[in-house]
């Protein structure tokens, strides 16, 4: 659905490139109260129960494949991101982890729309 689109390889890249984000946190920058794997499980949940409210006509099993879907996601997010996960989000880590998701997001729109105009 998702994870196996272009759009998805270009956002991992999108990370990756980022991956300097996480990197040498300094004691100066604006610590939140939340690790790095809690911000991303929070803000990919919103996203996606975003996703599932703004498409009430999906059924029991595309809603699943959905949540499979967010599971590879947030495992490949986990695989990227292994060092730092327990650390301590920065305020501009929120701010990219937000971003980030809401991309997914984006993919997941996509994705419904595009299996709703093919049916």
């Amino acid at each position: 659905m998702v994870t196996d689109q272009e759009g998805y390889i270009h956002l991992i890249e999108y990370l990756t490139k980022h991956l300097s984000l996480f990197e040498n946190i300094t004691s100066s920058q604006n610590i939140t109260t939340s690790t790095i794997i809690e911000t991303i499980e929070e803000e990919l949940s919103c996203q996606i129960i975003n996703v599932c409210q703004q498409n009430q006509e999906l059924n029991f099993n595309e809603r699943n494949t959905i949540i499979r879907e967010v599971d590879s996601v947030l495992y490949d997010l986990e695989e990227v991101l292994a060092a730092v996960l327990d650390n301590w989000v920065t305020e501009e880590q929120t701010l990219f982890i937000k971003e980030f998701c809401i991309l997914i997001k984006s993919l997941f729109d996509e994705a419904i729309t595009t299996s709703i105009n093919t049916v």
